[in-house]
């Protein structure tokens, strides 16, 4: 198995399996939780931590509970786990308190988002926001460092093309077919609201904000008005987030308020808001807000899609369709390149593209289409520069995806070899 993912597999499992963790821990199972099931130098793995990691691998990976040996496979990656943390603290490696902080924010602020809000995060896990940081704190530093001494030691592989043909040479009868390709550009428009919707938007914004001037409860007003459902039942608010992770006119409104203080109306691609910041912890913010959505008429979506029409014919009609992008695409993620959407497999195609591509030839466009994604509400238009059909896999054509097929395997041979070596060095003990 490729370390990279190992590595992933391990991190992914040591956070998210805290809410089952803290299901399990509400169970009448506490005398059966709670021996020692493994020792790795001086610390250990009770039986709660495997029962947690099981349930949350069995769900992941989609496979009965009852399988022979899972809590065996499990109990080998968490052992794994302890055994680089271990080498990572006898080779110094350190992190900084700064990067703890920020990678277990974003991970409080994932999950906060998956379960809709920071009071349900807070109910399934049976403490304050404030103490789960403080519980897994130096959980996430180990993670850290097991992450981090693996970076150092296998981050710089390499491999040649010898070393590529004679992996292609040994297993090109087990590689498979190369799934069906597709390279994609697209022109997007976004939808706008007409002067009327817009008019009457701003006019329910502003009579919440007068009733907020006037003493309403603000989270009161977010249950009973806010068109955002993710945060609406919490009262609108949205947790603790650092930079980056809001649209810019939120952000610099957000980050421009003081603690206690409420924004004007704020317009942003997903409707008013009228904000209020909470707390502020360096540079992570914890703020509500109440959205009032900007409704779209039926004028407003035809004139979008009258307008990609006249793109797509001047397209058919010989122009560059990068060129045409660059001049009208208001997706700025692939506006300036373009258009371009890359190339990948067509089963990984994006679920909101996928059913427009499908079907389309080589050199086709399609008609507009709806497309709501982050960053864009509207419709949007999609070229099909390229299809590459399913086909066995040779040197000639595939060489760049047999290479870091052979990196991945010459990777995993040596994480293998490297974790065999720990545990022949470092002391552990299964005791399951």
């Amino acid at each position: 198995m490729n370390p990279t993912r190992i590595e992933s597999r391990l991190s992914v499992m040591r956070v998210k399996c805290l809410v089952l963790a803290a299901l399990l821990n509400s169970l009448s199972l506490a005398q059966s939780l709670d021996r020692i099931v493994a020792v790795v130098e001086k610390d250990i793995i009770l039986e709660s931590e495997l029962a947690a990691q099981v349930q949350f691998f069995v769900f992941n990976n989609r496979i009965d509970p009852q399988t022979p040996g899972i809590k065996e496979q499990v109990l080998d990656l968490m052992i794994n786990e302890k055994l680089i943390i271990a080498k990572a603290i006898e080779d110094s490696v350190t992190v900084s308190d700064d990067e703890v902080t920020q990678r277990l924010d974003a991970v409080i602020a994932q999950r906060i988002q998956q379960v809709g809000s920071e009071a349900r995060l807070e109910e399934l896990y049976g403490m304050p926001i404030s103490r789960i940081k403080r519980e897994f704190r130096d959980e996430m530093r180990k993670n850290l460092l097991a992450e981090r001494l693996q970076q150092q030691r296998f981050g710089i592989t390499e491999i040649s093309r010898r070393e590529v043909e004679e992996f292609f040479a040994t297993y090109k009868d087990s590689l498979g077919q190369v799934p069906e390709e597709v390279e994609l550009a697209h022109i997007a428009v976004r939808l706008k609201p007409g002067s009327q919707a817009l008019a009457a938007a701003h006019a329910k914004a502003r009579a919440l904000v007068d009733s907020l001037a006037t003493g309403a409860d603000f989270a009161e007003l977010a249950r009973r008005h806010s068109d955002d459902p993710g945060s609406t039942s919490g009262g609108g608010d949205l947790g603790f987030v650092r930079r980056g992770q809001f649209v810019k006119e939120f952000e610099t409104a957000v980050f421009g308020l003081a603690e206690g203080q409420r924004s004007d109306i704020v317009e942003t691609e997903f409707g008013l808001h009228i904000i209020e910041l909470l707390e502020r912890r360096g540079e992570a913010v914890h703020p509500r807000h109440i959205l009032v959505k900007i409704e779209r008429s039926q004028v407003d979506h035809d004139s979008v899609i009258a307008l990609l029409d006249s793109i797509r014919v001047r397209a058919l009609a010989g122009e560059d369709f990068a060129k045409l992008a660059k001049q009208f695409s208001e997706y700025k993620e692939t506006a300036q390149i373009g258009g371009s959407l890359g190339t990948t497999e067509l089963e990984n195609v994006d679920k909101n593209i996928y059913p427009t591509v499908a079907n389309l030839k080589e050199g086709e466009i399609s008609e507009p289409a709806r497309l709501t994604v982050p960053g864009l509400d509207g419709y949007h238009i999609v070229l099909m520069k390229k299809r590459i059909p399913a086909h066995v896999p040779s040197l000639e054509r595939d060489y760049s995806r047999l290479e870091s097929v052979a990196l991945n395997a010459k990777r995993s041979r040596e994480h293998s070899a490297w974790l065999e070596e720990l545990r022949s060095k470092i002391y552990w003990q299964s005791r399951l």
